[in-house]
């Protein structure tokens, strides 16, 4: 067996699915979380794993915290000056930010606006308590 065979398995040769998937538009379909003025979140959820669609307008912070999910940001619109562990970096669209649980981070934008992507295993679960969901469901 091929590469190619192993990562793409057929349908049917692995379990079953444990529920239908899913087509959602963020901007679209999930009503946005405001924390702060200017960051707007959208999350959407799987069974174990949270992308978070980020918006930040210009000269928006988010503050230093730490939490215990792990969390990757994905910028993909503008910049974004991330602090992580202390370092600090201007990330521009295709960068990445590798955040293990509870390292301290902080993010905020200058003169551009932002769009990352979050992604967190588990889901964020202060997001999702904010939202009223507690720790299950799908989409917005």
């Amino acid at each position: 067996m091929g590469l190619a065979e192993r990562y793409f398995a057929k349908p049917g040769e692995g379990r079953a699915p444990e529920r239908p998937g899913q087509f959602l538009d963020p901007s679209r379909d999930v009503e946005p979380v405001v924390f702060v003025p200017g960051l707007e979140f959208r999350p959407v959820l799987g069974p174990t794993t949270m992308v978070n669609a980020v918006r930040f307008s210009p000269h928006t912070e988010a503050p230093l915290h730490a939490h215990d999910e792990e969390q990757i940001t994905l910028v993909v619109e503008g910049e974004l000056e991330f602090e992580l562990d202390g370092e600090v970096r201007l990330l521009r669209p295709g960068m990445v930010a590798v955040i293990p649980a509870n390292v301290p981070h902080r993010a905020c934008t200058h003169e551009l606006a932002c769009l990352e992507y979050d992604v967190f295993n588990p889901p964020r679960q202060a997001l999702l308590d904010l939202r009223g969901q507690g720790g299950t469901g799908a989409g917005g």
